[in-house]
């Protein structure tokens, strides 16, 4: 009988996990990442950066550019790089108090939308209570992710929520390195130090 567990050795293991970018990622779009995995099987893997916003893009402009009433929102939504696939394209991580047939209920506590519906309810008030809006993602073919875990360009960290929709971006990368117990000053960007 197969193990029902996860391990690194069955597709799915990452789902509901952080990816942080290790230094010698070399890929500058993902240097000092926060990745949330939505996705892992045999064909591929997907999933959200959520500590890189993009500043010249607020949640009123892209409801104004989809033509969505922005009604009251309240202007502290940000709009962050999800990943340079599909960029054009909105990925809503969200806390699972609001579930749509369109949610996929990603971990504990989480889901992901890519509706227009979504952006309705979080301009009006009414979605759900955590939320991170992100245009894009982060995506890899099949091996590819495992690959570059192997060649330790990412740590895994089990993700979540405080973690996840914490505000201050620019600490999450440090944060999910210290829910391991590790510094970034520990880190080398050489291969073979520490």
């Amino acid at each position: 009988m197969p193990d029902s567990r996860n391990s690194q050795a069955e597709p799915g293991w990452l789902v509901g996990q952080l990816l942080v970018a290790m230094p010698q990622m070399g890929d500058p779009r993902f240097e000092r990442t926060v990745i949330y995995m939505c996705a892992h099987t045999k064909d591929g893997a997907m999933g959200v950066v959520v500590n890189r916003l993009l500043e010249d893009l607020t949640f009123r402009d892209l409801l104004k550019q989809l033509d969505v009433d922005s009604g009251a929102i309240n202007d502290q939504i940000r709009v962050h790089f999800g990943g340079p696939v599909e960029s054009g394209r909105g990925f809503v991580l969200h806390s699972d108090d609001f579930v749509q047939d369109s949610s996929m209920v990603v971990g504990t506590g989480i889901a992901m939308t890519a509706t227009l519906d979504i952006l309705r309810a979080i301009a009006t008030g009414a979605g759900p209570r955590q939320h991170l809006l992100a245009l894009g993602y982060a995506g890899w073919g099949p091996g590819q992710l495992e690959s570059e875990l192997q060649a330790n360009g990412w740590l895994t960290v089990p993700a979540d929520a405080s973690l996840v929709f914490n505000a201050d971006d620019d600490r999450k990368w440090t944060a999910a390195l210290a829910t391991l117990g590790i510094s970034p000053s520990a880190l080398s960007g050489e291969a073979g130090h520490a």
